[in-house]
């Protein structure tokens, strides 16, 4: 978050509750040292070293304690002091986690803020007096390491919420609940769609319905890249380290990077396709006849994450990134980036998402490369957007360290914001690589190369359309898009062969043929949310004709074979969304 976001109510009241919390643990657990307490997106969370674990009934007695001091009208007082000053005091109270906070804080002062008879090490941006806290909830307790690294201490981190109003915080738990509800982990093994393993940690494992799924999503984003003009490339996994430091990703990325060694020679598991492409875009002469040349990738790519953060589909060692490399001449930047956007939005609502948001990231703390052509790239995407009358805010910093970039940020069908897609312009990389091709005028002049991805990554998004349908996916995406349910073992023959002609009409099928009542069967096909069940009687073989059960409980009643077979088909060529619920 900005310093801005320091004094914006939301901020200070969930901060202030983050230091209520903290006052809470003290009076409550004497002994427990104190580490960090920020604001993140959704509320706040405190660190601490206890001796005593955490349980599910300490947070009630915490929240209690919460109340009280919310009650008691404590006045929020901020202070500036001298390092040397702050040191005794937290040396007195044996704060460790506080004096080494200190040690990093630049300058000869730091603040402190004080509630009641609790002071901490802070920034400020907190509410006047503890009263304004009016809504809270204490969500779940985790390990952390402290700093983030597994080689210090494992603190307890306590996860909570706060809001303005109880109204605010009720809306909340109802959308948290439904998004527990929604979790991909869970959702992926109730459908049979992958699964983690400690053999290959963080590296998802896709079964075959959940492959059916993954390999959609890979021909619909290569049919609408082939739409847009995009060749598609392919790129080895496993090159010289000397690629990655000659891109500048080995200086910026190295912490993140799998290496290994052969011989005399080291490599680098790719983290990324792109110094590839440049080598697929040098490897001959160019001419400004050739440009844009969009090359295409859905490169496999590998990056070391700690196992605290692993997470499902959302955070892995391995993924595919849905990559895309253009190059072009400086005259070609705008119309690139605006058939780019086109691409990114009309790929989103497809799959329903309908409000994106449109982030401008500028220029980081560990850029490379010169301040004007920084200053040069900013514009050009800033004229892209402006000309394609995109509104749009500003990330400060956000961008890549080889350039700035726009990026994109769906929300799902309970309101969760994700970002995903990214346009990035880059001057760097040419240069790096001495990428060139001969203009009309003769004259050997340097590209401009333009990153971009649409999904991010098709694990990551895969992951959020999961929650985003809660796993009942569109027709065109699910992995059995009918399943034929016979009533007893007689019309098994005719479910059969029914089931052979739905194969052959291109359609992803399956059966139920076990000895359970019908009953049963609908239930099943329910919690596998199959979008069509084709239930077959003893009436439905004497007409030659099927009932039909849409997902979500919804009867057809008897319809014909042949016609529910063109419906679906059409369902699936327009890839809609009507049977979901």
């Amino acid at each position: 978050m900005s310093d801005d976001k320091n004094y914006e109510p939301l901020y200070r009241v969930r901060h202030s509750a983050s230091h209520i919390l903290a006052q809470a643990v003290l009076d409550l657990f004497p002994g427990t040292k104190l580490a960090i307490g920020p604001v993140i997106d959704e509320g706040f969370y405190y660190d601490f070293d206890c001796p005593q674990t955490f349980q599910d009934e300490d947070l009630v007695k915490l929240e209690k304690r919460m109340q009280e001091i919310v009650d008691e009208k404590q006045e929020f007082r901020q202070s500036e002091i001298s390092k040397a000053e702050a040191r005794k005091f937290f040396h007195d109270r044996q704060e460790p986690y506080k004096l080494e906070i200190i040690e990093g804080i630049p300058g000869e002062t730091v603040n402190l803020v004080q509630n009641g008879n609790f002071t901490d090490l802070c920034e400020g941006g907190h509410v006047q007096n503890s009263s304004e806290v009016k809504a809270f909830k204490l969500l779940s307790v985790a390990g952390a390491y402290w700093r983030g690294n597994e080689n210090n201490a494992m603190l307890q981190r306590i996860y909570g919420t706060a809001f303005s109003s109880a109204k605010e915080l009720e809306e909340y738990l109802k959308r948290r609940e439904e998004a527990l509800k929604r979790d991909h982990r869970k959702l992926g093994k109730q459908l049979d769609l992958f699964s983690f393993h400690p053999e290959a940690p963080g590296m998802p494992f896709y079964h075959p319905n959940g492959k059916i799924i993954y390999d959609e999503l890979v021909k619909f984003w290569m049919a609408e890249h082939l739409k847009e003009g995009y060749l598609e490339v392919r790129t080895p996994v496993l090159m010289k380290d000397d690629l990655w430091h000659q891109s500048g990703h080995y200086d910026h990325y190295q912490q993140n990077m799998f290496f290994s060694k052969k011989d005399n020679d080291q490599y680098a598991i790719k983290p990324m396709n792109c110094p590839g492409h440049t080598l697929i875009y040098g490897n001959t002469q160019r001419s400004y006849r050739e440009l844009p040349l969009r090359l295409a990738e859905l490169g496999m790519v590998h990056r070391h994450e700690r196992s605290g953060v692993l997470h499902g589909l959302f955070r892995v060692n391995a993924f595919t990134i849905d990559d895309a490399h253009i190059f072009c001449k400086e005259d070609q930047i705008e119309s690139e980036i605006t058939r780019c956007i086109g691409l990114v939005l009309r790929i989103y609502r497809t799959f329903g998402f309908e409000k994106i948001r449109v982030y401008l990231s500028t220029r980081p703390a560990d850029s490379m490369g010169s301040e004007d052509i920084w200053k040069k790239a900013e514009a050009a995407l800033r004229e892209a957007l402006a000309h394609n009358k995109i509104d749009y805010e500003v990330n400060e910093g956000g961008g890549a360290f080889y350039g700035p970039k726009i990026d994109f940020e769906i929300t799902d069908s309970i309101g969760r914001s994700w970002q995903c897609g990214t346009i990035q312009l880059d001057f760097q990389m040419p240069m790096r690589f001495g990428l060139s091709f001969v203009d009309s005028d003769n004259q050997q002049k340097q590209p401009v190369m333009v990153h971009r991805a649409v999904f991010g990554s098709i694990e990551r998004f895969y992951g959020i359309l999961v929650e985003h349908y809660a796993g009942a996916f569109p027709l065109w995406l699910a992995p059995v898009q009918v399943r034929l349910a016979t009533i007893s073992d007689r019309h098994i023959p005719f479910a059969e062969k029914l089931m052979e002609q739905l194969k052959q009409a291109g359609l992803r099928v399956d059966a139920d043929f076990k000895t359970e009542k019908i009953g049963h069967k609908v239930r099943d096909a329910e919690l596998m949310k199959i979008p069509y069940l084709f239930v077959i009687g003893d009436k439905e073989m004497e007409t030659g004709r099927v009932a039909v059960r849409m997902r979500g409980r919804k009867d057809l009643g008897v319809q014909d074979p042949a016609a529910m077979v063109e419906k679906i088909k059409q369902e699936v060529a327009q890839k809609t969304n009507t049977a979901i619920f």
